[in-house]
């Protein structure tokens, strides 16, 4: 299976928190997983800890070497997908973007946000 992980799915991962959904963790766990975390939860990530809003243990790359993630870039595909999404719903752009993400690729997405089923992605938590 694919999965996106969005930002907080990915830090509760790394931390072993409770707070991760079991569903998702389970998914996360399983060897025949592809796990991706977007580029701009990353961006995100980047963001709040240069504001000192979050502390990390190692640098994201180290993060996601040390759990096999993979990163999903921004292609010119969830570009236009982002274009469609309405904007009643979640204002985060970097969620949209991961939304945008995981309906481009037909993915399902590991998030405990549930404004994200809203635009019809499947969600795993």
């Amino acid at each position: 299976m694919r999965l996106l992980i969005d930002s907080h799915a990915f830090l509760w991962w790394s931390e072993a928190s409770a707070a991760l959904g079991a569903t998702a963790r389970t998914a996360i766990a399983n060897p025949t997983s592809e796990i991706l975390v977007s580029v701009a939860g990353l961006w995100e990530l980047t963001i709040k800890q240069s504001l000192g809003r979050l502390s990390l243990p190692d640098d994201l790359e180290v993060m996601m070497a040390n759990q096999g993630f993979s990163v999903l870039p921004i292609t010119f595909v969830h570009l236009r997908q982002l274009g469609t999404l309405p904007r009643r719903n979640h204002r985060d752009p970097f969620d949209r973007m991961m939304i945008a993400q995981a309906l481009a690729e037909g993915i399902p997405i590991a998030t405990g946000d549930p404004i994200f089923a809203a635009y019809g992605v499947q969600i795993i938590w």
